[in-house]
């Protein structure tokens, strides 16, 4: 398939590369044997990150006794405090080990990165074990941080290498991952990009007709966050709207598989410890980010949230499925991934501000306009400096009142969202405002699914086309 020029197919595009030269030449061949388009998105990757870390430096602790205001400097990281909080500095196994310390309360996969990680640590010579001098746990937890940026930042360049070529003929759309703000803000949050990063090479995996591979990429994404179990059900529609359920078949023993041999140990030598990561997500009240917590601050928190939460994202999945099922064409892959991703985080309990890692790769899939990913990302920068100013008492009123500010830049971020979510759907109803489907190739027709591997050109099932819904 011919590669799609953004500087000729996208307003926004465009008009930045007329001020930064023009679009490609007919000679632009001889600068790209190099400078491919992936060696450039994930150079852009690179310096994206590296302001990420400059941006963090603030927080970083080298003496004890100092405490950097994490909040309001935006830099704070679940990295460092849950090294020590967590047992690992004193040199304990997550979920095998217990002690006075609670514990981790992640998937398995995520707490055996953080094992693999507190093992590099201590192989580079920190101090570790019970104890160590404040000056020492300082020292270990710094280098423990210092070891996260560099495997963090190596998944991220996986996971935007992944990305640049899942979308066959469309490898510059990447570039909205790696230019991205949110990732230099949110990427040293947490642990996050463990698991995009293997969602993302599950993507690539199932986009190059690769299903029993990408099963098990997902299912070790699901070991690591949950969000990835939530692709099995477009795509069981999206095969079965095709007639592919074979290659769903292989999809889902892979990932039934994949996640079993990574669970399988700690549920059954610490089975309590395993539980930990269910039981702590399903008491918890509405928390940082979700429309319930605004709910709760202004004095009407919701009754039976775990209910409502739940039954409303229920709802959005049947939604999603009837799109899927009754929209005139087949939805893209890309776009009905983002749909039901966005229809979690919208619904759920907390949106923690790392969690724009999990959303920011199917929007560049669904609406790969650059536009729409500016409306995405100003929602989303508003949201993350708020956050950490609410906890931080920043965005107080001055007359201890009510923290509107706050209020309000959840209900933008989930408008920006929300705005991203009509586009979509609008584009599954008319194919022709799809930003890929209406693109014509000068060398052919337009593209149908270049994320959907084996949907890809695929007709409808003889028992689809009995329904003759009206395009």
């Amino acid at each position: 398939m011919p590669e799609v020029q953004p500087a000729r197919t996208d307003g926004f595009a465009a008009v930045m590369s007329e001020r930064l030269g023009g679009p490609l030449g007919r000679y632009a061949d001889v600068v790209r044997d190099f400078w491919s388009p992936a060696r450039v998105i994930l150079a852009v990757t690179t310096l994206t990150y590296l302001v990420g870390m400059v941006f963090r430096l603030p927080c970083r602790v080298t003496v004890a006794g100092q405490s950097p205001d994490a909040f309001r400097m935006l830099c704070y990281s679940d990295i460092g405090l849950l090294y020590g909080d967590r047992g690992l500095l004193q040199g304990n196994t997550p979920y095998l080990d217990s002690g006075g310390y609670q514990v981790l309360e992640y998937p398995v996969l995520t707490g055996w990165f953080l094992e693999l990680e507190r093992r590099i640590t201590v192989g580079l010579g920190a101090p570790s074990g019970a104890g160590l001098s404040a000056q020492q746990a300082v020292d270990a937890t710094l280098r423990f941080v210092d070891v996260n940026q560099v495997l963090l930042g190596a998944l991220l360049l996986v996971a935007v290498w992944a990305q640049v070529h899942t979308s066959v003929g469309r490898p510059w759309d990447a570039m909205m991952v790696a230019a991205s703000p949110m990732v230099a803000a949110a990427s040293l949050v947490n642990w996050d990009l463990l698991a995009v990063a293997l969602t993302a090479t599950g993507m690539l995996a199932w986009s190059r007709r690769r299903p029993g591979l990408a099963g098990v990429l997902l299912g070790l994404g699901m070991a690591a966050k949950l969000y990835p179990v939530f692709l099995l059900g477009p795509l069981l529609l999206l095969c079965l709207r095709s007639g592919r359920m074979r290659a769903y078949g292989v999809l889902l023993v892979g990932f039934v598989v994949s996640w079993l041999v990574v669970n399988l140990p700690v549920l059954v030598l610490a089975p309590d410890a395993w539980l930990s990561f269910w039981t702590f997500n399903a008491d918890r009240a509405g928390d940082f980010g979700s429309i319930w917590y605004v709910f709760s601050l202004a004095g009407h928190p919701v009754p039976q949230l775990n209910l409502v939460s739940g039954g409303l994202f229920a709802l959005a999945c049947v939604l999603i499925g009837l799109l899927v099922l009754l929209a005139p064409r087949r939805p893209r892959l890309g776009a009905v991934a983002f749909l039901v991703v966005a229809a979690f985080l919208m619904t759920n309990k907390v949106y923690s501000p790392q969690y724009v890692l999990w959303l920011l790769p199917f929007v560049v899939l669904a609406r790969p306009r650059w536009r729409d990913w500016w409306v995405f990302t100003f929602g989303e920068i508003v949201y993350f400096v708020a956050i950490w100013w609410h906890l931080g008492g920043e965005l107080s009123p001055g007359d201890g009142g009510d923290d509107r500010v706050y209020w309000c830049a959840v209900v933008l971020r989930l408008a920006t969202e929300g705005w991203i979510v009509a586009l979509v759907v609008r584009d599954a109803l008319r194919p022709d405002r799809d930003p890929v489907r209406a693109l014509r190739l000068a060398q052919g027709p337009s593209a149908d699914d270049p994320t959907g591997g084996v949907l890809d050109g695929a007709p409808d099932a003889s028992w689809r086309a009995r329904l003759k819904v009206p395009a």
